[in-house]
Order: C-alpha cells, then sequence, then structure tokens
C-alpha cells in the first residue's frame, strides 16, 4: 500500500510537470498496487495488471461498489498506450494525455486506493 501511496504522489507530480501520460500511467500502477495489498492482506495471488479484473477476481472476498469498479476500468485504459510509441496511428503518447485526464486518472486511483485501505482495515 506505501507504493501505491508513493505512485499516485508521482502521479501528481508528473501532471505538475505536464507529463500527462506519465501522470495516467502512475495512476494506474497506483491502482494495482493498492489492489494487490489487498489481494496480500486476504492472503490470495494476485496475477496481471488489469485493476478490473483484478478487483473482479476478490468478488468472493469483497463487495466492489460500481464508481471502484468503474473507475479501475477507465485506469485500465492507461496501462499500455501511455508507454508506447505505436498506441497510436501517429505521434507520441505525450501527445495525446491531458490535463482532466491525469486529474481523472489520480482522483480514479486515489478512490481504488481508499476503497483498499478500507478493505484491509476491516480484514485485520
Amino acid at each position: 500500500m506505501r507504493q501505491a501511496e508513493r505512485d499516485v504522489a508521482h502521479a501528481c507530480h508528473a501532471s505538475d510537470d505536464h507529463d500527462f501520460e506519465w501522470s495516467c500511467f502512475a495512476a494506474q500502477q497506483a491502482a494495482e498496487k493498492a489492489v494487490k495489498a489487498l489481494y496480500e492482506k486476504k492472503r490470495i495471488e494476485g496475477w496481471g495488471h488489469t485493476v478490473s479484473k483484478l478487483l473482479r477476481g476478490l468478488a468472493s472476498e469483497v463487495t466492489v461498489p460500481k464508481e471502484v469498479a468503474e473507475a479501475a476500468l477507465r485506469l485500465d485504459k492507461h496501462y499500455v498506450p501511455t508507454r508506447y510509441p505505436n498506441g497510436f496511428e501517429s505521434g507520441a503518447p505525450g501527445d495525446f494525455y491531458t490535463e482532466g485526464e491525469a486529474a481523472k486518472a489520480i482522483e480514479d486511483a486515489r478512490a481504488i486506493i481508499e476503497f483498499c485501505r478500507e478493505a484491509i482495515s476491516r480484514a485485520q
């Protein structure tokens, strides 16, 4: 969970620097790591990088609110195209990401982190 917090902080720094594609990617990573922290707490192995799939894998353990599931779907879209120059027909990832998208990604990551933090505290 500590790394999830560091990653969301990095997402904020990247956004402040106008590196919006990296901000979106760091937000996705923050959410992924928070969900994997919940897996660790439940003593379950969580594999992969798709946050929405990881959350679905916890269905027998926790109830995931619709807004958290939707936040995960939005963040999943930032996993590949934010980093690869062939993710778009032309141009670099930095040409396509906006401040608004970065802000929403950070908001989504924070919502998932908070959901996971609460689920972890209930599991103790």
